[in-house]
């Protein structure tokens, strides 16, 4: 699921393996991530692990949680975000992208014949297009590994570039979004070119190639 390296003025202070499906962060000592730091609520943001998948939710601290100098209520992480609380810098690593990096760059000929290539949807660009409403017409480009999209405290998704494609995941909102009619679950659900998406009154429709 990844791992999480926790650094203060550019020093690593620790390295943690994310392997449960709720690590809590805080200055209290029953967290499972104790940052002893005034800045830093008792009990201030909680890891939400959910397949592969691992979302960061501040849990109403003083100072907040920000991610990549954004202040975030709840956020599906991406490998090479910095999730920063008080003077504190955690960078969230994941071992799936590690490994998909690893492979892009062997030289040609020195991958094994039977391992299958990465299926050509990963490469083309996509966006998603907003179909009623006010804004229709209007085309966003998912140029950034997780874009998020919806009305923050109403209901908010996000869809994330993976080796294998795009997917759409439920962050936050009494209400799930729905794909082709279909209500997203817990899992996050792939998408594929000319899905129709559904989120706070708003129909979207995803366009790739």
């Amino acid at each position: 699921m990844g791992k999480l390296v926790v650094s203060l003025d550019n020093v690593v202070i620790k390295d943690v393996q994310i392997s449960k499906d709720r690590t809590t962060l805080g200055r209290r000592p029953y967290n499972d991530i104790v940052i002893d730091n005034l800045a830093v609520s008792g009990e201030h943001a909680v890891l939400l692990a959910v397949g592969d998948d691992v979302f960061i939710e501040d849990l109403n601290s003083t100072n907040g949680t920000y991610i990549n100098g954004k202040a975030i209520k709840k956020q599906l992480l991406a490998h090479n975000d910095t999730v920063e609380i008080g003077k504190y810098r955690i960078k969230y690593l994941t071992e799936e992208v590690a490994d998909y990096e690893k492979t892009m760059v062997l030289r040609p000929g020195t991958i094994a014949a039977h391992q299958p290539p990465q299926p050509a949807v990963s490469t083309l660009p996509a966006s998603i297009k907003v179909l009623n409403g006010g804004a229709a017409g209007r085309e966003v480009l998912l140029t950034k590994v997780v874009t998020t999209v919806g009305k923050p405290g109403t209901q908010v998704a996000s869809i994330a570039k993976r080796p294998t494609g795009y997917v759409l995941s439920h962050v936050e909102g009494d209400h799930r979004p729905s794909v082709n009619g279909a209500t997203v679950g817990e899992d996050v659900l792939p998408l594929k070119n000319g899905d129709i998406i559904e989120l706070a009154g708003t129909q979207m429709q995803f366009i790739q190639g």
